[in-house]
This record gives structure tokens, sequence and C-alpha cells, in this order.
């Protein structure tokens, strides 16, 4: 989860919207709440892009509560069985997770904070044994018969959010790799996979 300026999947995580309650009168930016009124009043509630709601609630403007993506309610589903989770609607449509959290985790004070970025942790080592076997399956199965996509693995690749489709496909590959390297006669095998 590379925090790169010009990474596409950053620039989408910090696109998602959080509702921010202003703790302050800001003049002339009525319009951004669509009303009549030329101000945004204190205790104004808008729902704002998170690196505009960064900005603000970092320097004191603006604050947020903890989006439902990352509530009680979610960590205790993980707890009692991540695999089933699905992540990927958690955040909008396909959306980055895990990215999203640890982005809003840098704005949050020491103990939320900690919670959170545990959450994060334990939600990821808990789905990557998972997402490791399926990948494999996917890597080893025949490419030209079609997926009945009814099954639990299934569920959880549907089920999985942006970081996990690009670890998925990784394992894809590196199975498929090996699949060709270990179906080579012994004496035609590269000592290096490429």
């Amino acid at each position: 989860m590379e925090e790169d300026y010009f990474s596409l999947s950053s620039i989408l995580a910090d696109n998602h919207k959080l509702s921010c309650t202003f703790l302050l009168d800001v003049p002339g930016l009525g319009y951004l709440e669509g009303g009549s009124d030329p101000n945004i009043h204190q205790h104004g509630k808008l729902e704002l892009p998170f690196w505009l709601a960064q900005t603000l609630s970092l320097n004191e403007f603006t604050t947020f509560p903890l989006p439902p993506a990352y509530s009680n309610r979610v960590r205790a589903a993980l707890n009692a069985s991540a695999p089933s989770v699905r992540l990927s609607n958690l955040v909008g449509g396909n959306g980055w997770w895990y990215r999203f959290g640890k982005r809003i985790a840098d704005v949050l004070d020491d103990r939320p904070q900690t919670e959170l970025l545990n959450m994060l942790l334990k939600a990821f080592i808990n789905r990557l044994p998972p997402l490791q076997d399926l990948a494999a399956h996917h890597a080893s199965t025949d490419a030209s018969v079609p997926e009945s996509g009814h099954g639990t693995g299934e569920a959880f690749r549907e089920g999985m959010e942006g970081d996990e489709r690009e670890l998925f496909g990784i394992g894809q590959d590196s199975g498929r790799m090996v699949k060709i390297w270990y179906d080579l006669p012994w004496g035609r095998r590269p000592s290096k996979l490429s």
C-alpha cells in the first residue's frame, strides 16, 4: 500500500466521502451545501472528499466520525469470520478498504488510530490465507472451463477490495509460472522462473 502522489489507487482512496461537521462559521462557501445561504455555519454538516476533510480536520476546521466501514459492527463481523465480509462494498463499489482506513488512521488520535490500524492488520492477516488458496486454485484450473460462481471461494473473491484483488492477480500469475516450471521435464527446467 504505497502512498505515492501519482498512484491512481491512492487517488481513488482519497476521493471517498466523509460526513464532516464544521467547528466554526465559514463565510462565502455556503454553495458547497447546495443551499441559498452564502455561508457554512458552525455545526453544519457536509459530505467532503477525504483529501479535503483531512486538511480541514488537521487544521481544526472540521471533525468527522469514524465511517461505518470501520465501525464496531464491521470489526465484530471480521472477528467472527474475516473471509465472509465483503470489503469491496464497504467503501463504495470495489473500494480500497485498507488504503482508505490507513489514510483515516493518519488523522486520528493515538488510541482510535491504534485500534483502527489493529483492525486493518488483523483483517489482512485473517484474509490472506484464503486469498492465497483461492489464487493457487485459480492458477491451477483449466482456464477453458467456465467458473460456476456459486462456491464460498467465489463469494470471497467477489468481496475482495482493491489491494486484495491486486494480490490475487499476483498469486495467480505466480501459480501459473510455477505450474509451467513444474510441468517441464526435469532436465529442461531453468534455475530461475522468468
